[in-house]
C-alpha cells in the first residue's frame, strides 16, 4: 500500500509541514547570538516527545556533517550509526538553500529503512550567518495516523470506503447477472434459431455490464484500495468509457426500432428518429468534452 500512502501524503503534505514546522519553531531559538548546540538538543528532546511515534531527531553543521547523537525515544535506534556528512540529502540542501522550515517527499531512511518525511529547520546566528540545521524523520505511515487523528476525520474515512465497497459489489453483481443474461441470449437466439432483435439486445447487455466493470474497477481501485493513476487524463477516462459505451447502446436500440417500426409501424419511425438524435447530441457532448479534457491537461 505504499503507494496510496504517498497520495494521501500530498493530500496532507501542507497540515503536516505547517504543524511540524510550528513545533520546530516554537521550541528552537534562531536568529539570535550565542545559539549554542545543547539549547538546540533540548528543543528536539521536547518535540521528540511530543511526538513519540518520530524516529529521531539530529543536528547538523553548516556543512551537512552531523553533529549530535540521534534523539529518539526507540531502543533500537539509540546506538544506530549513520553517516556523519549528510551535504548531499535532500532535507539539507534544501533547507539551506529555502532557508525556512521545509518538509521533505517520502523517502527510504537511513535511520532504520523505513519509508520516513524528515522536517528541517535552518538555525542562523543574529547576523544571519548559517550554523546549524536541525532534522527531524517521522514514519510516513505514523504521521498519516497522527494527521488524521488530529482532524478526526479517521472514521469518515473508514466510513467512506467501507460505503464505497458496499457500492461496488452491488454494481458488480449487476454488471454480473447483466453479462450472464447477454450471453444466454446470445447462444439461445444466434446459434439454435438466428432473430436479429435478440442479437442487439444480447450485445446492449454486454455492453452496459462492460461499462459497469469499468465503473465498479475505479471505485474500487480509487475509493476503497486507495490507488490512483498518477496520469492527467486518468480522472476522466471512467466518465469517458461509461459515457461511450451507453451511447453505443442507445444507437443499437435506435437501430433495432428503425428496423421494427419500418417493417410494423412505419408511423412511429419518429420515435427512432427522435431517440437517433439524442443519440447524435450525446455523441457530441462526449466529443466536445474529450476535447475540453485535452485542452485542460495540455
Amino acid at each position: 500500500m505504499l503507494i496510496s500512502e504517498i497520495q494521501e501524503f500530498q493530500k496532507i503534505r501542507k497540515e503536516a509541514r505547517a504543524y511540524l514546522c510550528f513545533l520546530l519553531q516554537r521550541n528552537l531559538p534562531n536568529r539570535l547570538p550565542n545559539i549554542s548546540i545543547d539549547a538546540i538538543y533540548e528543543g528536539l528532546e521536547r518535540i521528540i516527545h511530543e511526538l513519540p511515534f518520530a524516529n529521531a531527531a539530529y543536528i547538523l553543521d553548516a556543512n551537512g556533517k552531523q553533529i549530535s547523537k540521534l534523539i529518539t525515544l526507540k531502543d533500537t535506534l539509540k546506538d544506530f550509526e549513520v553517516e556523519v556528512n549528510q551535504s548531499n540529502r535532500t532535507y539539507f540542501y534544501k533547507a539551506v538553500k529555502e532557508k525556512k522550515c521545509i518538509l521533505t517527499d517520502p523517502y527510504p531512511t537511513l535511520v532504520g529503512g523505513d519509508m520516513v518525511v524528515s522536517a528541517a529547520m535552518p538555525i542562523f546566528n543574529d547576523r544571519g550567518q548559517l550554523i546549524y540545521v536541525a532534522v527531524i524523520d517521522i514514519p510516513l505511515r505514523e504521521l498519516l495516523k497522527f494527521i488524521h487523528r488530529e482532524r478526526g476525520d479517521t472514521w469518515v474515512y473508514n466510513f467512506n470506503r467501507i460505503v464505497y465497497g458496499i457500492f461496488a459489489g452491488a454494481l458488480f453483481a449487476i454488471c454480473v447477472l447483466l453479462f450472464i443474461d447477454g450471453i444466454k441470449m446470445f447462444f439461445t437466439y444466434t446459434l439454435s434459431n438466428i432473430d436479429v432483435k435478440k442479437m442487439f439486445e444480447a450485445t446492449i447487455l454486454i455492453t452496459l455490464s462492460l461499462a459497469l466493470f469499468d465503473l465498479v474497477k475505479t471505485l474500487l481501485m480509487e475509493e476503497v484500495i486507495g490507488e490512483k493513476e498518477e496520469h492527467p487524463f486518468a480522472i476522466h477516462k471512467t466518465m469517458i468509457k461509461f459515457l461511450g459505451s451507453i451511447v453505443i447502446a442507445l444507437a443499437i436500440e435506435g437501430l433495432m426500432l428503425v428496423f421494427k417500426f419500418a417493417m410494423i409501424a412505419p408511423q412511429k419511425l419518429v420515435y427512432a428518429a427522435m431517440l437517433l438524435a439524442a443519440v447524435t447530441f450525446l455523441l457530441i457532448g462526449l466529443a466536445y468534452y474529450m476535447k475540453n479534457v485535452g485542452k485542460e491537461i495540455k
